[in-house]
C-alpha cells in the first residue's frame, strides 16, 4: 500500500471541485433548513455576512429566504463553485481573510458555519476572527458559530488518535495534541482511477480545537456576549453529552 499527500492547499481547485457532495451529512436539508431558519431570523433586514461562504451550502438557501448575504473566503477556487451555482453569482463574495478583513459596513449577523472556525490554527487568530465579526456589527447585531465540542473524553490517557470515519473507500483520523489545542484530520482516499493499483492519497489538514468557555472570552475580548447555545440548529439543549453547538453572541452597544 502506497500512500501519495496531496499538496498543502486544502481548499483549492483539486478539493473545491468535488467538495459539495449530497451524500454528506452537511448538505442535507435537515441541517441546512434550521440553520438558514436560525440566520434569517437574526438577519431581518440588515443582511448577513459569512465568514468562510465556500460554495455557497448556506449562503444561497439563505438568499432564497429573502436575505441580503455576502461572503469572504481564503480560497478563490471555492468562490469559482459558488458563482456556478443558480443563484451563486449573485451574491458578493470576495477573497480575504477572516482575521482582518473590513468591509466598511455593518450587517445584522455574521456567521463561521461547521467548525469552520478551527481552521485558524492559532488562538490570536480566533480571537480576530471575533473582533471581525464585531466589527461588522452594530449594536444588538449578532456573531454565530457552529462548531464541534472536543473529543477528547474519548481519549484515552496518552491516546493522540481518534478515527472518527471508517469505510471501504475511506479512513478517517483526527489526531490531538493536548498541549498546543492542535488538531489534525488525516484522511486516507482511495482514488476514483487507481490504475488497478492500491495506492491511498493522504490529505491532512489542521486545525485548532477551542472550547464553548475559551470562545465566550474572545467574545467579550471583542464587546460580544452570549445570547444563546444550543446543541443544534434545531435549538435542543446545550449539555455535557453534546458533541456540538450552536452559539449566539450579541454586540453591546457602546
Amino acid at each position: 500500500m502506497t500512500v501519495t499527500p496531496d499538496a498543502n492547499d486544502f481548499f483549492g481547485p483539486g478539493v473545491a471541485e468535488h467538495y459539495d457532495d449530497p451524500d454528506d451529512r452537511m448538505f442535507s436539508p435537515a441541517l441546512v433548513d434550521p440553520a438558514v431558519g436560525v440566520l434569517a431570523g437574526l438577519a431581518g433586514a440588515h443582511g448577513a455576512l459569512e465568514l468562510a461562504i465556500g460554495t455557497g451550502r448556506v449562503a444561497i438557501p439563505l438568499q432564497q429566504r429573502g436575505i441580503r448575504v455576502e461572503g469572504i473566503d481564503l480560497s478563490a477556487a471555492m468562490l469559482a463553485q459558488l458563482r456556478t451555482k443558480p443563484g451563486g453569482s449573485s451574491i458578493p463574495a470576495q477573497v480575504g481573510d477572516m482575521t482582518t478583513v473590513r468591509l466598511g459596513h455593518t450587517v445584522g449577523v455574521v456567521y463561521l458555519v461547521y467548525n469552520t472556525i478551527g481552521n485558524v490554527t492559532s488562538q490570536d487568530g480566533q480571537v480576530a476572527v471575533f473582533e471581525t465579526a464585531a466589527a461588522h456589527l452594530g449594536p444588538g447585531g449578532c456573531f454565530v458559530v457552529e462548531v464541534g465540542v472536543p473529543d477528547l473524553q474519548r481519549l484515552p490517557p496518552g491516546e493522540r488518535f481518534r478515527p472518527f470515519s471508517v469505510g471501504a473507500d475511506h479512513l478517517g483520523i483526527d489526531e490531538y495534541d493536548v498541549v498546543s489545542q492542535a488538531l489534525t484530520s488525516h484522511h486516507y482516499a482511495r482514488p476514483g482511477d487507481t490504475g488497478g493499483g492500491s495506492g491511498l492519497t493522504l490529505r491532512s489538514i489542521p486545525f485548532r480545537y477551542v472550547w464553548p468557555s475559551e470562545l465566550d472570552l474572545m467574545a467579550r475580548i471583542a464587546g460580544l456576549r452570549l445570547r444563546h447555545r444550543w446543541e443544534d440548529w434545531d435549538g435542543r439543549p446545550f449539555t455535557g453529552l453534546s458533541r456540538s453547538h450552536v452559539s449566539v453572541w450579541e454586540k453591546l452597544a457602546g
